[in-house]
């Protein structure tokens, strides 16, 4: 069980800020752009407790915003869907890792190697397959190498968080089943404020003892600037998890080992060693914004420091495995959005560069390992002007990224990889009926050095320099009506191609982190998928309801598999290139129940479901079970309440490296109060 206090407010203006697309009701958009803060379209259907906003008006900021308690909307009138979590609804369930605080959200799992390493799932997919990125561009880290690697994001400082799905991801990435994790963070000001102001949030949670905060600050310099300040702190100790924290049969082999201490292990339970860790964050921006010209530039520093779950060995031989990470980078970042005449609207300008590099130290506290990645990311979008229903973003996107590692457990080769893409997405509305189309084209060129300490664990990785270029095209189309009044269905259909990573091609060495020798294939080729999405939405009134199914067939998916060859005390695993299947369905529905006993009830009802099959393999690895949730929540005057049951299924589908999980229930309840009715911002929270 984990008990979550939480104390959220503001000082000086005393407001919560949400992003305009979350702070006003908007009619449905009629052009297509990246569903970001300025598009406001997420507010088609009313939030979750919109009953309980339109119940307590004096709920506002100082723009008429209304703040709610967990909101998460989708965007009816965009193909596949866009789910928003807003700063409320993460204030209320913040935790340490991204992947753990997105993992309610229909579609979605975590990878877990503790509360710091944590990455969204995507209906199955991960890594390059489901990209995390800040205001439409990377996190410039190396979280998708490997699992263990964590996100250099701090969910602390996130305003705002978008998990987008169909044509509209392309624009982003080549990955419109899956989806695309889009975070804003406000770093670089949106807006100039009336006044100085101040953004507090404390929090504690009982299951590693999580303490964290964070401050934000936002301060007018003149009539056209604004700044930006804040800083985020966290700190936990070693996970609490119930029961014992070896499998049933890892215990029975333990219990038959004749060597006390390997027989002492299957005792252990309750807390998981190597998991405590610490992160900080400090950020400040400066932005010149007047009407729809915003220009704007931050600088930000990340540390976090943390453990990686222990790894037993049961052969007497071999000692337990306690790595820990200490991970850095320093940042900047530019943002401009400039209006234009005629044909176009506005023309918008991203960038970062980002050097990053972590350590991953013994239980000495002695550097195995250096991991160093410098590198950067423009992106230029040219958002159309509405034409009678037809509109439209093009735009050109271009990463550089190196990768180096230093030390004990050098896998791969110096690598160096640049990225140059142009991509579309075309709407057209015509009455009930709303069609998208988009398409990515990639040029990519990756290069890896000549290497000897590589070129000794044999293959033709580092024994001469290595280079291969690749050009993916990916392309989605699709199109919803509205078949009876307020009920939209639609369909799209997608091809999918994205280019090997560096780590599957050029891999071919120890990583103690993921316990893995991992060995790459430099001849893979493009991985290329055909998919469809059949969705049905209904998000007017007082009922709203949401669902999809959808089917991707890769004719040339990479993945990672064991050759049941142990190298350096590692099991081997190779990467392989072949045939695989992924569908599955989600659905998710909420309604207001009435007023009983003067509270405002509403209810809710969750469900997904995802299977994958990787020919000649089995099962695919970390594909989630069935998950059913429903939950209900009341206001009543100045307190919100919710309780909520999930269950989550066996999962006895498993591949071949996996062990079965059984199924499970948590039951989840929570409490918040705005004990001033001056300030209704000012939230306590259990």
């Amino acid at each position: 069980m984990t008990r979550n206090f939480l104390l959220a407010g503001a000082a000086a203006a005393m407001f919560v800020p949400l992003s305009p697309g979350l702070a006003q009701q908007a009619a449905p958009q009629q052009r297509a752009q990246p569903p970001h803060e300025d598009d406001g379209d997420d507010n088609d259907a009313p939030p979750k407790s919109a009953n309980a906003a339109a119940a307590h008006p004096d709920r506002h900021d100082d723009d008429d915003a209304i703040v709610v308690t967990g909101t998460r909307n989708r965007t009816p009138d965009v193909l596949g869907g866009v789910t928003v979590l807003d700063q409320d609804e993460m204030t209320h369930d913040m935790k340490p890792g991204l992947g753990d605080l997105l993992a309610d959200l229909p579609g979605v799992s975590a990878s877990s190697f503790g509360p710091s390493a944590s990455r969204p799932i995507l209906r199955g997919e991960q890594g390059d397959r489901a990209p995390v990125l800040i205001d439409g561009i990377s996190s410039l880290d190396l979280s998708t190498s490997d699992p263990d690697h964590a996100v250099t994001i701090n969910p602390l400082t996130a305003e705002r968080i978008e998990l987008l799905r169909g044509p509209g991801a392309l624009i982003y990435a080549p990955s419109p089943i899956g989806g695309v994790v889009n975070i804003t963070d406000g770093r670089i000001p949106r807006k100039v404020p009336d006044r100085p102001t101040a953004d507090i949030l404390l929090n504690f949670g009982s299951a590693a003892t999580e303490r964290s905060g964070n401050v934000g600050i936002e301060l007018p310099a003149g009539r056209h600037f604004a700044i930006h300040l804040d800083g985020a702190y966290s700190q936990y100790d070693d996970l609490h998890v119930g029961g014992y924290l070896l499998s049933e049969p890892l215990r029975a082999q333990a219990l038959a080992s004749s060597d006390p201490s390997i027989e002492a292990l299957a005792s252990l339970k309750g807390t998981l060693p190597n998991t405590a860790g610490r992160s900080d964050d400090a950020a400040a921006g400066l932005a010149y914004v007047a009407g729809d010209l915003n220009i704007g530039v931050s600088l930000s520093h990340h540390d976090a420091k943390y453990g990686v779950p222990i790894r037993f060995s049961l052969d007497p031989a071999i000692s337990a495995e306690t790595p820990i990470i200490d991970a850095h980078q320093n940042r900047g970042d530019i943002r401009a959005n400039v209006p234009v005449a005629g044909f176009f609207q506005m023309a918008e300008l991203r960038g970062g560069i980002s050097a990053y590099h972590h350590d991953e130290l013994d239980a000495d506290g002695v550097i195995g390992t250096s991991f160093y990645s410098d590198g950067g990311e423009v992106r230029a979008d040219l958002v159309q002007a509405d034409h009678s229903g037809w509109g439209g973003t093009s735009g050109i996107q271009y990463r550089d990224q190196d990768a180096r590692i230093r030390g004990d457990e050098k896998y791969l080769p110096d690598s160096r990889e640049g990225k140059l893409a142009l991509f579309t997405l075309q709407s057209l509305v015509r009455g009930p009926l709303r069609l998208e189309a988009a398409g990515r084209i990639e040029s990519n060129r990756v290069h890896a050095d000549q290497d000897a300490v590589i070129a000794a664990n044999g293959g033709p990785v580092g024994a001469s320099p290595l280079s291969r270029s690749f050009s993916p095209a990916s392309v989605s189309i699709g199109g919803s009506y509205e078949v009876v009044p307020a009920w939209q269905l639609g369909l799209s259909l997608s091809h999918s191609e994205r280019s090997p990573s560096i780590q599957e091609l050029f891999a071919n060495g120890a990583h103690g982190g993921s316990a893995q020798f991992l060995v790459g294939d430099p001849t893979l080729g493009i991985e290329r998928s055909n998919g469809a999405e059949l969705s049905l939405h209904h998000m007017t009134g007082p009922v709203h309801v949401q669902g999809s199914i959808y089917y991707s067939r890769y004719a040339s998916f990479i993945s990672e598999a064991p050759t049941g060859i142990v190298r350096d005390n590692l099991p081997e695993y190779r990467f392989l290139q072949g045939k695989a299947d992924y569908y599955g369905f989600e659905v998710e529905g909420d309604a207001s129940l009435g007023t009983l006993a003067g509270i405002d009830w509403r209810g809710e009802l969750v469900a997904d479901g995802v299977r994958a099959t990787i020919e000649n393999y089995g099962p695919a690895p970390q594909i989630p079970p069935l998950r059913l949730l429903s939950g209900l929540s009341g206001t009543r005057g100045d307190v919100d309440g919710r309780i909520e049951v999930e269950h989550v299924t066996a999962q006895n589908r498993t591949a071949p490296i996996e062990t079965p999980t059984p199924g499970y229930t948590v039951v989840n309840a929570s409490f918040d109060w705005h004990p001033l009715a001056a300030k209704p911002e000012l939230t306590l929270s259990v």
